[in-house]
């Protein structure tokens, strides 16, 4: 088992999602890397000014740098389509400062909120030892580190921005996925080709506004591990429990794809028929709104652990 650094330069920056991009690293199932990750938009310092033009920005190319600033791909070697990457959580460092902003995004979602017009810019000082986020105009938050964006190359050939969420992760924004968690995804590409980015430093289920308090990181250490077990959908085992996931433009259908995809996994683990997982689902699980700010809205299902007594025979999920 090894443990190898990625930082976040030329060779390693990216703002698509494709299999047609070049691995920077291999690794094997096991094996560790420590991400660096710059911030969403690219900045590679501090904003000066709060306005979403301020900060020096890391030059972009027009085909691959048009999303989010992503470090990889990975490439974890003995991954093939039909099997399942197991990405650990294990350490998140967020830098020292961040932003948050209303006022642009999408346009739906502007119009929606009455913030079509202006924008409203923060900047954020972040203070590991005492857990808080503070803004240029005293506001104080608590400190919630996760990543925005963890993804495989999606299924196909083409190139997907990295701003639509699915089954191959990306634009998640889902606040449970915090140290001590593992993602469990479908490989849908020789390599698995993951890559990771759009750090926040706090944000709300559903990423009301527009941001989170978006910022660079540090460290973003990740253990990877290959299980030859197909998955049907990505799902995840949170601190805070089962998580599955539903994207859509429309919120409902998002609501009813998480909500399938919960059902689903408990007919896996606990051996449960459909209407019985349908029932202990409604009585055990909650259905929160991940994000409705990027077009593709999000909903995930969340089983807390513990809520269902281990039972004789209880079945690794993804088999």
């Amino acid at each position: 088992m090894a443990t190898f650094q990625l930082n976040p330069v030329r060779e390693s920056l990216h703002g698509i999602l494709s299999p047609e991009l070049p691995a920077v690293i291999t690794v094997d199932s096991g094996d560790s890397i420590e991400f660096g990750t710059l911030e969403a938009d690219w900045r590679t310092g501090r904003c000066t000014e709060p306005r979403t033009d301020s900060g020096i920005f890391f030059p972009h190319m027009r085909e691959t740098d048009c999303g989010q600033a992503l470090t990889g791909p990975v490439y974890v070697r003995g991954a093939e389509p039909g099997m399942t990457l197991a990405v650990h959580v294990d350490e998140l460092v967020p830098g020292n400062w961040g932003w948050s902003r209303v006022g642009r995004g999408d346009p739906d979602h502007l119009k929606r909120i009455g913030c079509e017009e202006g924008e409203y810019f923060l900047i954020w000082e972040i203070d590991h030892m005492n857990r808080t986020c503070t803004s240029n105009e005293g506001h104080k938050v608590a400190l919630w580190p996760f990543m925005g964006i963890y993804a495989v190359a999606p299924e196909g050939n083409e190139a997907v921005t990295t701003y639509i969420p699915g089954e191959h992760g990306g634009n998640m924004d889902c606040k449970e996925l915090t140290e001590g968690s593992t993602i469990y995804f479908p490989v849908f590409h020789e390599g698995a080709l993951f890559s990771v980015g759009d750090g926040h430093a706090a944000q709300g289920n559903g990423e009301l506004g527009c941001t989170a308090i978006e910022c660079p990181y540090d460290k973003v250490k990740l253990t990877f591990e290959l299980l030859r077990e197909e998955t049907e959908f990505l799902v995840a085992d949170t601190p805070a429990g089962w998580v599955t996931f539903g994207y859509d433009r429309n919120l409902t259908d998002a609501a009813y794809m998480a909500l399938c995809h919960m059902v689903r996994f408990m007919e896996k683990k606990y051996g449960f028929h459909k209407r019985e997982a349908l029932t202990m689902a409604s009585l055990l699980a909650d259905l929160n709104i991940t994000q409705i700010v990027n077009g593709i809205r999000g909903v995930h299902a969340l089983l807390p652990h513990g809520k269902i007594e281990r039972q004789e025979g209880e079945a690794e999920w993804h088999k």
